[in-house]
């Protein structure tokens, strides 16, 4: 896989170690001259000094080869162009940009970004889902955020204990996947009957999770 990575930092540099380590095609955009000297003795990649932004830099890089750009800039203008760029004058077929301020990600994702993330709004989520309750564990944001995959636990005041899959009625987008029980993995069908300590693997849609949480008495 051919990568192009544009930022600078610690960031910039775990990850491309990562892909390094991972036998990618990995080359640096960074627009810190100190910096691109330090990573290029340090890394296994070639690094640019310059602007990802820049169509003279990024053509420089390899873009017309590229099977992905990653823009990871502290500035949101520089990341969304750069990957644009990418998209409509060098054909890279896929793109992914850091947002810094969480407004801006629709603004990305209507314009075509491939994957627009804001490390702010996934920090909030996780701490959000750790304290909202001890009964559920291991929220996992699935499919480029369109898919929730999450473990409730039944406790013994649950209300839905007793019934059916069926009776719950489920709403549109959600399901529950498995149930853990005393060691067992079940794959319920809608006759399934809930018991106490089951351990429930829902995957839901964002837009319903919140719906599903409260009929199961999670929230």
């Amino acid at each position: 896989m051919r990568v192009i990575l544009i930022g600078s930092g610690k960031l910039a540099y775990f990850l491309s170690k990562q892909f390094a380590s991972k036998g990618y095609h990995l080359t640096v955009i960074d627009s810190d001259n100190e910096e691109a000297i330090a990573f290029s003795r340090n890394l296994k990649a070639i690094v640019i000094h310059g602007e990802g932004s820049n169509p003279n830099i990024l053509a420089q890089a390899g873009a017309y080869q590229a099977d992905v750009v990653l823009a990871l800039t502290i500035n949101d203008e520089d990341n969304l162009i750069a990957c644009q760029i990418a998209q409509k004058e060098y054909g890279v077929p896929r793109t992914v940009a850091l947002v810094n301020d969480p407004e801006n990600r629709p603004i990305f994702e209507k314009l075509g970004i491939s994957v627009a993330f804001s490390a702010t709004e996934i920090i909030a989520n996780l701490i959000e889902q750790q304290t909202s309750s001890d009964e559920i564990k291991n929220l996992l944001p699935v499919a480029e955020g369109k898919i929730n995959v999450t473990e409730i636990a039944l406790s013994e005041s649950a209300s839905i204990a007793g019934k059916t899959i069926d009776d719950l009625q489920l709403p549109t987008g959600t399901l529950i996947a498995s149930i853990l029980r005393q060691g067992d993995v079940i794959v319920p069908g809608g006759d399934t009957i809930l018991q106490t300590n089951d351990r429930l693997i829902l995957i839901a849609q964002p837009e319903y999770y919140g719906q599903l949480l409260r009929l199961l008495g999670a929230e």
